[in-house]
């Protein structure tokens, strides 16, 4: 299982319930590394989609605490044991795409990270791990440094290492 997700220099991922970032290059990483597999989100990230709709061609499987959860095209979980047993069911990769609590419940589970990290530190209420300070992860690929918009980053791939 991997995380995928943009983080800022200090781990920031998102504010106010949006991504702090939109970058296209990274929009274009994570369409091409997570279709034709299954992804797990919360719901609210679920919402934070144009009109609120599941991401196509992926299997789409939606934490939620509300038991008359409904969207088409996307597969209601209750928790995280229901939400890994329809991953199973489906088969494929899986990524954890958010928000932060979904990665926190589900970091444990993934082998991988795979972390658009950008250069720069805008305020932010929501972050991931700093997967730098952590002796359980290292860093197993980095790309080079590209900008857009301003803005420089780096695809890093982070693995597990126990």
């Amino acid at each position: 299982m991997k995380a995928i997700l943009c983080a800022s220099k200090n781990w920031g991922i998102g504010k106010g319930g949006d991504l702090l970032f939109h970058i296209k290059a990274d929009m274009r990483f994570f369409r091409s590394e997570t279709e034709g597999n299954t992804v797990i989100m919360g719901r609210k990230n679920l919402d934070s989609f144009p009109g609120g709709r599941p991401l196509k061609n992926r299997v789409n499987i939606v934490l939620t605490r509300d038991p008359s959860f409904a969207r088409e095209g996307a597969i209601a979980a209750a928790g995280k044991s229901e939400a890994l047993a329809e991953a199973q069911r489906h088969g494929g990769e899986v990524y954890i795409i958010g928000g932060g609590e979904i990665y926190s419940l589900f970091l444990e589970d993934c082998d991988r990270c795979l972390v658009t990290r950008v250069e720069a530190a805008p305020e932010a209420d929501t972050f991931f791990p700093d997967l730098d300070e952590s002796p359980d992860w290292r860093v197993a690929a980095e790309s080079e440094a590209f900008e857009e918009d301003g803005l420089k980053f780096r695809f890093v791939t982070y693995e597990r290492t126990r």
